[in-house]
């Protein structure tokens, strides 16, 4: 019979989620491999946090989030998470606290979401409260809430249909179907789809170097005023616009990407 050596009894397990920094670029992981990254209360404390800590860290500009070495990037809640008995006004107190998902709704910087396997329910939310979602070719979406006498609950009846389109939305939500990479590229769901399996968080951290390359104010601007845009009407989110366009006209940042066009040079940004 197999033993456990005695220097691994009461070994504390990994985090559920971790968080690496390589340059402009953080990286978070989901860490749950044994259980295909299922949300439980760890993640939903560890996910904020994580972000939280990458939106204050000034040398970080871009974030990419994937699902480690784990089959899927999430398949949603862990079902086998053992919860006390709830009346229904107590969950709906519960939930509307402790609403882990509105942390991606209060971070600045870019994230990226670099998808392989399943997403499905709470996962599919989480990818869907990312700026730009990436997939590799085995990536399989999909919301099956109804078919458990539920609905979404962290944003998937909401954030779906402004991305893309209600008809859509409302097809995978009621009928709980699951699409697979080319189909969710077609339906916009993802924009970048990757050769293969391996090469997805390298193609992401590619993406997101790219991106932290250039003016990082510039680039939080741009990025809240077009989410603005699905919350506002064009004359509001134009005045925005002008409003943001005015701050960054006279920012060194505007100045430097001058100057190194005139010397053809790359420009060095430095977010002032």
């Amino acid at each position: 019979m197999a033993h456990t050596p005695a220097a691994n009894l009461g070994a504390p397990l990994p985090p559920a989620v971790t968080l690496e920094r390589r340059g402009a670029v953080g990286i978070v992981t989901l860490n749950r491999p044994d259980r295909i990254n299922a949300i439980d209360d760890e993640v939903r404390r560890l996910l904020p946090e994580s972000l939280r800590a990458l939106e204050d860290d000034p040398a970080i500009c871009v974030i990419v989030l994937h699902g480690g070495e784990a089959r899927g990037f999430c398949v949603g809640a862990d079902i086998s998470e053992k919860r006390a008995v709830e009346t229904a006004v107590a969950t709906r107190r519960r939930v509307s606290k402790d609403a882990w998902i509105d942390a991606f709704d209060k971070i600045s910087k870019p994230i990226i979401a670099a998808v392989h396997g399943f997403c499905l329910g709470g996962g599919l939310e989480i990818a869907l409260a990312c700026d730009i979602r990436m997939a590799s070719p085995d990536a399989q979406f999909g919301l099956p809430e109804t078919g458990l006498g539920l609905i979404p609950g962290a944003g998937g009846t909401q954030r779906l249909p402004r991305l893309v389109g209600l008809g859509r939305a409302l097809d995978l939500l009621l009928t709980g179907d699951r699409i697979d990479t080319a189909e969710a590229y077609r339906i916009g769901l993802v924009t970048r789809v990757t050769a293969d399996r391996a090469n997805l968080l390298d193609e992401a951290i590619a993406l997101a170097e790219r991106i932290a390359a250039r003016a990082p104010t510039a680039t939080r601007f741009v990025k809240e005023a077009a989410t603005a845009s699905t919350e506002i009407g064009l004359q509001a989110g134009l005045a925005l616009e002008r409003s943001l366009f005015a701050l960054l006209a006279s920012t060194a940042d505007k100045a430097e990407a001058a100057r190194a066009f005139k010397e053809k040079r790359p420009p060095q940004f430095t977010g002032e």
